[in-house]
């Protein structure tokens, strides 16, 4: 699993817990994700960043800035030890 699959996969699971399975419904719907057979979740096709950008977005659609919030602290642990410049912008603070 990759980091970007791995920020993935933690922003999906923080929405679970706020939004029940709409989260997983709603990251099914960004151009580029995709779930394995065992539900592990893998970025393809493109920018990985721009991925991680779109499943952000996708939420913030929905449910606004506090979703954003959502995903920006389920990221932030994994996102601290990367450079700032591979960061995904939708998780600048």
């Amino acid at each position: 699993m990759s980091t970007f699959d791995t920020i993935a996969a933690k922003i999906i699971e923080e929405q679970e817990l706020v939004i029940g399975p709409l989260a997983r419904s709603e990251a099914q719907k960004v151009t580029g994700l995709q779930f394995s057979s065992n539900h592990d979740v893998i970025l393809q096709n493109g920018d990985p960043k721009a991925v991680v950008d779109r499943l952000v977005a996708q939420y913030e659609r929905l449910f606004g800035k506090a979703s954003q919030e959502v995903c920006k602290e389920a990221a932030s642990s994994i996102i601290a030890s990367m450079p700032r410049s591979d960061v995904p912008a939708s998780l600048l603070a």
